[in-house]
């Protein structure tokens, strides 16, 4: 059955069922979830426990061995299979539906994977797992959910802070949600229960960003300019290479194009969505970043990615007489303010 990640405490105060799968790339909430669980199991005489891991050298006979052998002092075993890279293979597939169709009362299993794609969401052994299985698929929590997220964990230590304290915090973890973690647990040692100033919270929260060059894109379509130079100067801080950046803004500046170029055609926008593959979180800002920007500035967006590229390349525009970084920055932003 699915479960809502939420939902577990009920679930584990109701029950216990052999057999768990989470699958997230959410890697904090994964990580608690799999704690809760083995908690839950040690709770009901699960002493023994082992731990699978498949990577290239794994044998599934690995699996099938351990649901089938014997604790030595004759305890309940819990079972731990990490897929880490969510790809278990043909004979993988084969196994984990044979080991979902025997599983054995005296043991529990945790199977954790990564988020799965489209396409492995279809196989048949995500299929057998989901019937035999309390499945849990966590999702991520979006940049615009950050600060929720921030006061609720804020609330279960008994501590509030306002929206400027909240979006403080989120900015400075830029989507890391174990780097958020770990400050909201400084604050609940620094500093008593109730609602906390942002004198407090600035003065505890360190920068702790790591800026993903993937996620400017993210800034650029929903329109953030704050977030955008924030990011830009983060990765130039950072060291990131200027051609990837670069790169990454022009693959999305192509893809807009083509998207706003079919519009125009009279092609509609869910059809072109589909058709160069855009789901999920990018599909939403999609819609209002095409409405945001014309068709001519993304064409003249294009045209100056050309030439900053030979700024990286040491052939001086005269356009963009300067820093390369300055330049792409100020295309960015061109593109998060609309034209």
């Amino acid at each position: 059955m699915q479960l809502r990640h939420d939902a577990l405490d009920t679930h584990l105060g109701r029950t216990l069922a052999p057999l768990y799968v989470i699958a997230s790339d959410e890697h904090l909430l994964a990580l608690e979830a799999a704690d809760k669980i083995r908690q839950a199991a040690r709770a009901n005489g699960f002493s023994e426990r082992e731990v699978l891991v498949v990577e290239r050298s794994f044998k599934w006979g690995e699996l099938l061995a351990a649901n089938q052998s014997q604790s030595l002092f004759g305890d309940k075993k819990l079972i731990e299979l990490r897929i880490p890279t969510g790809k278990p293979g043909k004979d993988g597939g084969q196994a984990l539906q044979q080991y979902a169709g025997a599983l054995s009362p005296d043991n529990l299993t945790i199977i954790t994977l990564p988020k799965l794609d489209w396409a492995t969401q279809k196989a048949a052994w995500v299929a057998a797992l989901q019937q035999a299985a309390v499945y849990i698929d966590i999702p991520l929590v979006e940049r615009t959910q950050l600060p929720g997220w921030i006061g609720n964990r804020l609330a279960a230590q008994n501590q509030n802070a306002d929206r400027a304290c909240l979006d403080f915090i989120a900015d400075r973890v830029e989507g890391n949600l174990l780097a958020a973690h770990q400050e909201i647990q400084k604050l609940g040692l620094l500093y008593p229960a109730g609602k906390l100033s942002f004198e407090q919270v600035h003065d505890a929260v360190l920068n702790v960003a790591r800026y993903d060059v993937f996620k400017l894109n993210e800034a650029m379509l929903a329109g953030d300019a704050a977030r955008l130079t924030r990011m830009m100067e983060g990765l130039k801080g950072e060291g990131e290479a200027l051609p990837l950046v670069l790169w990454a803004l022009t693959e999305e500046i192509r893809t807009l194009l083509k998207i706003k170029s079919g519009v125009a055609q009279g092609k509609a926008v869910g059809v072109l969505l589909k058709e160069y593959r855009i789901w999920g979180p990018r599909e939403r800002l999609m819609e209002p970043a095409l409405r945001r920007i014309s068709l001519g500035a993304l064409q003249d967006a294009l045209r100056q990615a050309a030439l900053i590229d030979r700024m990286v390349k040491g052939l001086r525009a005269r356009t963009f007489a300067g820093d390369p970084w300055d330049a792409l920055s100020q295309l960015g932003l061109t593109l998060a303010r609309g034209g």
